[in-house]
């Protein structure tokens, strides 16, 4: 499947063709996004265009005058016909610069519409999982201050609210690694003079011409805007965004703190004080506790979000859904919930295997597990699991029994081909079906959005 149209370009220019000094100060650059280790060993994704190319060469120097190294992480989306003869050249370059590279290489079928946004997911997926994989700290990207321009603007575009206009974050925390973008406030003329000081070739994607692409189209209409704002102007206009959205947030996670009760069987509880609070600071909060639960990176529509939240400050007398999420009034307590019928599918689970399920449970089988075993949402078979439970002695006054049933019924479970084995976040293997080996399984409730998180942060 095609990503873009037409194949792809090398640039290669004459360094006599540079005037002026291309030098760029990238240890200025990188201070603000500290610490790192006294040896530091970087991921860099590098995708073989200038922006990339220029952004490995400078960490590769910094990495090296501080006894470090970097590896060059290369995707392959195995989306188009070319792209594995361009990361093998990129590899190339690479092994020409003294720089260990990787080609990380995407496996599956993919989606007939929303490429980009596949595409991105899996890139971000496969570098992410490589750092976690060999305990590499820091994955940098090499996106630049045109690219922070045609994200404000899109953003503003699809009604993602003032933070959306913040941009993109100088420095994510995730799990895996910690994402930097050193690059945000240089342009892309800029990178590029450097690679041709450096005497350094690089690959132009055609699918950054391809006019059905979203960010393509913007970035068009940006470059024959005129009279109007410059890459420049937008981009320090986002750092002033982002600077107020790194304080909202900091008063979003004391809000969050004081109201939400976070429970591990993968819901929350939401103080009903919460709504007599400032209403700019309480839909955002509301955002991140339905981002949480539902297992996504991304709140639901700002607009969406906050009709909602007003329905909760008043009467909710029948459930609400919203984003992948149940929202329920129990007493005077809301519940936040999965959503039921939006859970992931079951999937196969062999012995040893780890999986991320639902974007919510980190779920690892025993090696010692029996074959076969299919991982899913507890559903229909909740009632009778917990009929079985109340039966044991044990269990007769388990806080498990006091969930609420539509919390009980979201929760990953383990069936054989006679029905349900175990369901950990219960303790259910341990007290049924005595006539099948149950499995030895370890449910952790990690979503892929923290509640809270490190903040945003623009430099």
């Amino acid at each position: 499947m095609p990503l873009g149209q037409g194949r792809a370009t090398i640039v290669a220019q004459d360094t006599a063709a540079l005037k002026g000094n291309a030098g760029l100060d990238f240890a200025a650059l990188m201070a603000p996004l500290a610490p790192f280790e006294p040896r530091p060993h970087l991921a860099v994704a590098v995708s073989g265009g200038g922006d990339s190319m220029a952004l490995a060469l400078l960490a590769h120097d910094w990495a090296t005058e501080r006894g470090g190294r970097i590896t060059a992480l290369t995707v392959d989306h195995a989306l188009r016909p070319e792209a594995a003869a361009e990361a093998a050249q990129v590899a190339a370059w690479c092994r020409g610069r003294g720089i260990a590279h990787v080609i990380l290489t995407r496996s599956g079928t993919a989606p007939a519409n929303g490429i980009q946004a596949f595409a991105r997911a899996a890139r971000y997926a496969l570098l992410e999982d490589w750092c976690r994989d060999h305990v590499v700290l820091h994955l940098l990207l090499a996106h630049q201050s045109e690219d922070q321009a045609e994200t404000m603007v899109m953003r503003a575009a699809s009604g993602s609210g003032v933070d959306g206009l913040a941009g993109m974050a100088s420095v994510v925390e995730r799990g895996t690694a910690r994402l930097l973008r050193p690059l945000l406030n240089v342009s892309r003329a800029r990178l590029q003079e450097y690679l041709v000081a450096r005497g350094q070739a690089w690959i132009e994607d055609p699918s950054n011409r391809n006019p059905a692409f979203t960010r393509v189209r913007i970035r068009d209409e940006l470059a024959q805007a005129t009279p109007g704002l410059s890459h420049a102007e937008r981009a320090a206009m986002a750092r002033q965004y982002g600077a107020e959205r790194a304080w909202r947030e900091a008063a979003v996670a004391q809000w969050l703190a004081r109201f939400v009760m976070l429970d591990p069987a993968g819901f929350a509880v939401i103080d009903p004080r919460a709504f007599a609070g400032p209403a700019a600071l309480g839909p955002k909060a509301f955002g991140a506790v339905l981002a949480t639960i539902s297992g996504r990176p991304y709140p639901p529509r700002t607009e969406r979000i906050g009709r909602l939240y007003q329905e909760l400050a008043g009467d909710l007398p029948q459930g609400r859904t919203l984003g992948g999420c149940l929202v329920l009034r129990r007493g005077e307590k809301n519940f936040i919930c999965r959503e039921p019928s939006a859970v992931a599918a079951p999937l196969p689970l062999t012995p040893g295997q780890e999986v991320w399920w639902d974007g919510r449970f980190r779920v690892a089988l025993d090696p010692a597990a029996p074959d076969g075993l299919l991982l899913g949402a507890l559903g229909d078979d909740a009632p009778m699991i917990a009929r079985e439970l109340a039966r044991a002695k044990e269990w007769g006054k388990s806080a498990a029994l006091r969930l609420p049933a539509v919390v009980r019924a979201t929760l990953p479970a383990l069936r054989d081909a006679k029905g349900v084995v175990a369901v950990p976040s219960l303790g259910y293997f341990k007290c049924c079906r005595k006539e099948t080996e149950t499995a030895a399984c370890r449910v952790e409730f990690g979503p892929i959005r923290s509640l809270t998180g490190a903040g945003f942060t623009i430099v």
